[in-house]
């Protein structure tokens, strides 16, 4: 009996779905023409992107903007002479933030389009880290307040500091 009344209930419901259905189908479109976003023209890829040859390059070039293409050849190339080294304080200023952020450098990752970096600094007794995108449209500036001591530091990845503030207060202070 339950059954019956079941499939009963459920043939009632799948009709009423089918005519709804045909009447929605034929119903005008309500929204005005105007609200439509038309896509941008289409501009073809360099010949090498079609046959497949330097794909990656193609987009390492044409995502970043002018400003953060010229910021990872200055600052985050390995060659380049101005480049940011690890031990050095630097302050990040952000769009959306009111503040910069001033520490020491800890890590630089370069990976192309995806390069970040890890700047470090004791606030109130607590350790902050920060890890900034360089290709983020949040960064606006980075600016070096202070080179690492002696030229250089010894490692790549100073993830030491971590462990001892008083080193890092030596880096700070310029001293080795």
């Amino acid at each position: 009996m339950l059954s019956n009344l079941c499939r009963g209930a459920t043939r009632l419901m799948s009709t009423a779905t089918k005519t709804t259905q045909t009447k929605v189908a034929s119903a005008p479109y309500p929204f005005s023409k105007t609200a439509l976003i038309k896509p941008a023209p289409y501009t073809p890829p360099p010949q090498a992107v079609r046959e497949g040859r330097g794909l990656m390059e193609y987009l390492h070039k044409s995502l970043p903007t002018p400003e953060k293409q010229t910021l990872l050849r200055t600052m985050f190339s390995r060659h380049s002479p101005t480049r940011l080294l690890p031990g050095s304080i630097i302050t990040v200023t952000c769009e959306h933030a009111p503040t910069s952020f001033t520490g020491v450098l800890l890590a630089i990752r370069r990976r192309g389009t995806d390069t970040s970096f890890t700047v470090r600094n004791i606030i109130n007794r607590t350790g902050v880290e920060m890890q900034y995108f360089v290709n983020s449209p949040h960064l606006k500036d980075i600016k070096v307040v202070q080179k690492p001591p002696k030229g250089r530091m010894r490692r790549a990845k100073l993830f030491y500091l971590r462990d001892s503030p008083e080193k890092m207060s030596m880096i700070a202070g310029g001293r080795r």
